[in-house]
């Protein structure tokens, strides 16, 4: 019995020192890219954009393209932390190019891109899309670099190295990264860093289109830290107007950019953290929220990834989105409908002229 009680101690003591030594890991190994950090610009397209012209853009968080839409999250309460398959990834990354090809946007902005993760196998997604859309220039802005996180115990979801990338049929002239303000207890290894990339696209008159490329938290149930982050990017609006840009913000906000969208897609009414309602009241003083006709075309962009997509039962919310300053014409938007097939988000699409 001596023996036995003996045996119990130490693997009690073996089981502490090795939780002990990974939390120290997690600490030791974290850490946040520096914030105001110039970004290096793949210049492809020397196209100068011009005023009184339609364009079009569009916004796509990817989920790394692991989620097609028999996949569920164990975050959410679902299987899965990881991809199904290396082959899955590659697959999944075709069908939102040929989605985003159909579109033919002269900006694309992408969230969600890993350029390495063990939860997409390693494929280097942002690699991918450059391949894709060689002929754009592009700009990639790093999100976060998790260590590894050894959650769930069954299948860990790992290591991963994240960001924003977009993509311009036109001369980039710069990009900068901003570092959003995040959890700083334990959550912080939960949630994630943020940021959101800054850049300007030359217009005929010596004037720039300001494009923010955001993707903003989604796990944290800390009230402050959204506003922070909304008090931060609402910031660079305004300066970016005062400059005279005009200024377009496209990406996932995690949040309800409708306002009332249990009301609009039949949900409960009950707020998840990520669907907390937009403040549209609080908005930079001429900056508007594109949503003409979103709520009777009554398309989400987003699902809940607790189960496998299921129409009309799934939670289905509008949380991506384009905000514009007043110097730009909302011609059209819309979600393009791809029954989630590719990723747990549908794109949205803004036809937009610079007066």
């Amino acid at each position: 019995m001596k023996t036995f009680f003996k045996f119990i101690l130490s693997l009690i003591s073996g089981l502490a020192i090795i939780a002990g030594g990974y939390i120290a890991y997690l600490y030791l190994s974290y850490h946040r890219q520096p914030d105001n950090l110039k970004l290096t610009v793949q210049n492809h397209a020397s196209q100068v954009l011009k005023t009184n012209t339609p364009y079009k853009a569009m916004t796509f968080n990817i989920g790394y393209a692991a989620y097609p839409e028999n996949y569920s999250f164990f975050m959410d309460g679902g299987k899965y932390s990881r991809a199904f398959s290396k082959i899955s990834v590659v697959n999944d990354l075709a069908g939102i190019s040929k989605a985003v090809k159909e579109e033919d946007p002269t900006i694309a902005l992408f969230q969600e891109v890993d350029t390495d993760g063990d939860r997409s196998y390693h494929v280097n997604e942002v690699q991918w899309l450059r391949k894709q859309f060689n002929d754009y220039s592009n700009v990639y802005a790093q999100n976060y670099d998790s260590a590894y996180l050894f959650y769930p115990f069954n299948r860990p979801i790992g290591k991963a190295k994240s960001g924003l990338v977009t993509f311009a049929k036109s001369k980039i002239n710069n990009s900068t990264r901003y570092s959003l303000p995040i959890d700083t207890d334990f959550n912080k290894f939960m949630d994630l860093d943020r940021a959101i990339s800054v850049t300007h696209l030359p217009v005929a008159g010596g004037k720039n289109l300001t494009v923010i490329n955001l993707h903003l938290s989604a796990f944290t149930k800390n009230a402050k830290v959204r506003k922070a982050q909304l008090k931060k990017l609402f910031s660079k609006m305004a300066t970016e107007r005062q400059a005279g840009n005009y200024v377009m913000v496209a990406g996932d906000y995690n949040h309800d950019i409708l306002g009332n969208s249990p009301e609009v897609f039949h949900t409960t009414h009950k707020r998840m953290n990520w669907t907390h309602p937009f403040p549209v009241n609080q908005l930079p003083t001429g900056f508007r929220m594109a949503k003409e006709g979103l709520a009777t075309a009554r398309i989400p962009s987003v699902r809940a990834n607790g189960t496998p997509y299921h129409p009309g039962k799934t939670y289905t919310s509008l949380i991506d989105g384009f905000l514009v300053s007043d110097n730009i014409a909302i011609k059209h938007v819309r979600v393009k409908s791809l029954g989630f097939q590719n990723s747990d988000h549908n794109p949205e699409i803004l036809t937009f002229e610079l007066n």
